[in-house]
């Protein structure tokens, strides 16, 4: 399943809604503006996109409406990958992996979980052989 990918604005909108759950665009609003100014008319404006787009619902049974992400963060953060992927990396994920090792230290305990998801993967691909 394609889910469309959110613009930088979207995104910092979606982190809000994964953070908080179900907000109204006043809530979204005052958290995104404690990080940078941005403006209320813009944030409403938005959301509407997002609802047009597929990217959050819409509950307009009461007076103020309430936003939802329509897919889990990390539903949409695989379709980033998965786009960056293709696009970038040719569909390699060494390549991807290699890049994003070589960019920022990881920490040892992302390091573990990197080897444990590694070592998962290799007793999956052992399985169907």
């Amino acid at each position: 399943m394609r889910i469309p990918k959110p613009t930088d604005g979207e995104l910092a909108i979606l982190a809000v809604l994964w953070q908080r759950g179900a907000s109204t665009v006043r809530q979204v609003f005052e958290v995104l503006n404690e990080e940078r100014e941005v403006g209320y008319t813009t944030v409403l404006k938005l959301l509407q996109i997002m609802t047009e787009k597929g990217l959050v619902d819409r509950d307009d049974s009461e007076r103020t409406h309430v936003f939802s992400a329509r897919h889990s963060e990390e539903l949409t953060q695989r379709g980033l990958v998965q786009d960056l992927l293709d696009r970038a990396f040719g569909g390699s994920s060494m390549k991807l992996v290699m890049q994003a090792l070589a960019t920022r230290k990881a920490s040892p305990e992302d390091l573990a979980a990197i080897r444990k998801m590694l070592m998962k993967a290799e007793a999956g691909a052992e399985v169907h052989r």
